[in-house]
């Protein structure tokens, strides 16, 4: 219990049989319960786990007959928990990566700021992120933030991939969790679901760890970027045709989609010139060909940035009414109480 709020803690893991245990001994006690998701591993983890539960009743061992993902896993801890009646839920990884004593800073943002999703980002205020994350996942990570924050159209987040986080009931009630990704790629595809829902979201700054000599991460990361960039960008179509399209019609979507098709044209017809250039006599390439290849690319690219500056703007706006909703609610309080 944390401040009149029932806690649960969701930890999807496979194969983690020697960093489950710090994990969970590491877990504060305002987990009222903790749901280990074991996701059909095939080392002792879950003997690991049972030992555990059995000195600590609010250690549970949920079990996948097969491996389907730690978004799955995820999703079966947070069906499971709002089952049994949780206010929040946090998820953290079996890999013992994640500072659970921060766990306060997730669950605070939830109770005061109406916020119904938060999660952690090592980079925020300084953080030790900079200085410890490899160069392959840092640059990886900000590839990924900047493609989640144009699918999502929510600009404020960042460090998608981190998967500590806290969700309201609300949140798991509001999402239609049977359509979310089930593999690696999971965090930017719940930021994206969640923000099509219309809840709020924010970031945390928490701590990075890496523990020397631990492979901590299952993720590799060239063929995590092959099978999620197809993700974000059917993600990002969805979120379009859904709302800016039935939901409420908006212009940017012509800017999108003009943007998309001239700056096609203007590769593949760039493309064509260069390899004529390079393989061939050169005949094909001519000034005015040059001009049209290079004012398709201009005007793409520009179409693409102004539709990105609609759709900002877009988010900007509904995040202002969002925020004096909020503060209307909170002084509708405050005279009650008065009263």
């Amino acid at each position: 219990m944390y401040r009149n709020h029932k806690i649960a803690l969701v930890i999807p893991a496979h194969n983690e049989e020697r960093l489950i245990r710090p994990t969970l001994e590491s877990s504060p006690e305002l987990f009222d319960n903790i749901y280990v998701v074991d996701d059909a591993s095939t080392d002792g983890m879950a003997a690991v786990v049972e030992s555990i539960g059995a000195a600590d009743p609010r250690v549970h061992l949920l079990s996948h007959p097969t491996n389907l993902g730690p978004g799955q896993g995820i999703i079966t801890g947070y069906l499971k928990s709002n089952q049994d009646d949780h206010d929040i839920t946090v998820v953290c990884g079996g890999d013992h990566q994640m500072p659970l004593h921060e766990t306060p800073k997730l669950l605070d943002a939830v109770i005061d700021n109406d916020v119904d999703y938060a999660k952690g980002n090592r980079f925020m205020e300084r953080g030790n992120a900079f200085d410890i994350m490899p160069n392959t996942r840092f640059w990886g990570n900000t590839l990924l933030s900047l493609m989640t924050k144009v699918a999502s159209g929510n600009y404020d987040v960042f460090d998608v991939v981190d998967g500590f986080t806290a969700i309201s009931k609300r949140g798991i009630e509001r999402v239609d969790w049977s359509k979310a990704w089930k593999g690696y790629g999971y965090p930017m595809d719940f930021v994206i679901r969640i923000s099509a829902a219309g809840l709020t979201i924010k970031d945390i700054p928490r701590t990075a760890i890496y523990t020397p000599g631990e492979r901590q991460s299952q993720i590799k990361g060239f063929q995590y970027m092959i099978k999620v960039t197809p993700m974000i960008g059917r993600a990002f179509l969805n979120r379009l045709l859904y709302r800016y399209v039935f939901a409420d019609f908006h212009p940017l979507v012509f800017f999108y989609g003009f943007g998309a098709l001239t700056l096609l044209m203007g590769s593949i017809g760039g493309g064509i010139l260069m390899l004529n250039k390079l393989f061939f006599d050169g005949t094909m390439v001519t000034g005015p060909r040059s001009i049209v290849v290079a004012m398709l690319m201009l005007a793409g690219g520009f179409s693409i940035l102004s539709a990105m500056g609609m759709d900002l703007q877009n988010f900007q706006y509904e995040k202002l009414k969002k925020s004096l909703s909020q503060a209307q609610a909170d002084q509708g309080k405050q005279k009650k109480l008065s009263a």
